[in-house]
């Protein structure tokens, strides 16, 4: 069933509660506590979930434990909003599981990428919750966050303004257009082997009219390629209105000759759309990351230098 219109969460404040979840694989204990002491030492409160300290093979606890940790932390009026332990492999299998009416009913900041995508690409469809592709406790938190991520996450969390310019860190080369351009449409996507996965099943992701968001890492050019192409002939890019590429990390190292570039690949495959598509945006498996609230408005277009978020992400 797909949602009725947008719904944005309320923003977030120091002092608020944030419920840290681990809705896929299980996280490094040490990685983990520094994420929470991280968000502590940033004015929040912190709740943990009762999956967050297990380890069921490569998953964070059973199933049904996962999905009952997401929908416990949506119904608490204690908490605020929620961030992803980390990624790995596991959400897919919630998909089922989840309370879709109780998310609905009670909207807040929910925040991770990687596996993510999967809840991302789900919530956003069946209740129109604006979510949030960004940093998450241990992966990225229990590290430190750079000074570029910090902001990103702070202003798409809890600015009352747009995000504005989405721009690469000082120090990094600016994206560039595979293809110039003018597009606008809400902002969607995530992890291309997430997106691709969750084709032909109820969950798989509604492009038509989006910016679609597109991130991955440690995948060979060609398996880049077989991935796009899936999406090719399930006519996802086609009904995109434009795309986005992050920097595609320890890709280009998977290569082995004969083999083209991910760049090569991208314009092989992206470049005949007939829409504006960008390439090298920090927003994935990078430590500097943007955060991008998934479910906006945003402008993809060459003269405005790349990608701009036009609508704010969050509400009072």
């Amino acid at each position: 069933m797909e949602a009725i219109g947008r719904i944005k969460p309320k923003r977030l404040r120091p002092g608020d509660t944030i419920g840290v979840i681990a809705p896929a694989s299980p996280g490094e204990p040490e990685l983990a506590a520094a994420g929470v002491s991280w968000l502590e030492e940033r004015g929040y409160r912190v709740q943990l979930g009762v999956t967050i300290d297990q380890t069921l093979g490569y998953l964070s606890g059973p199933d049904a434990a996962r999905a009952a940790d997401i929908n416990a932390m949506f119904a608490s009026p204690d908490i605020a909003g929620i961030v992803c332990l980390r990624g790995g492999y596991g959400t897919m299998r919630l998909l089922e599981l989840l309370d879709y009416d109780n998310i609905r009913t009670h909207p807040k900041v929910f925040v991770g990428y990687s596996d993510i995508t999967a809840l991302h690409i789900s919530i956003g469809r069946r209740t129109g919750l604006i979510t949030f592709h960004g940093p998450m406790a241990a992966s990225d938190m229990g590290k430190g966050l750079s000074d570029y991520t910090w902001e990103y996450f702070s202003r798409a969390i809890s600015a009352p303004e747009p995000l504005g310019p989405v721009s690469n860190p000082p120090a990094a080369q600016p994206p560039v257009f595979i293809v110039p351009g003018t597009a606008q449409g809400y902002l969607a996507g995530g992890n291309l082997s997430l997106i691709a996965a969750t084709l032909g099943t109820p969950y798989e992701i509604d492009t038509c009219g989006k910016i679609l968001c597109l991130e991955e890492v440690g995948e060979a050019p060609y398996r880049i390629d077989r991935m796009l192409t899936q999406l090719l002939l399930a006519g996802k890019l086609q009904n995109a209105a434009g795309i986005v590429f992050d920097v595609c990390v320890d890709c280009d190292t998977e290569a082995k000759p004969p083999s083209f570039t991910v760049a090569e690949v991208l314009g092989d495959r992206l470049g005949n759309l007939n829409k504006p598509v960008l390439y090298n945006l920090y927003f994935g498996h990078t430590a500097d990351k943007a955060t991008l609230p998934l479910g906006v408005i945003a402008v993809l277009d060459t003269e405005a230098g790349g990608l701009v978020v036009t609508e704010t992400a969050t509400s009072d």
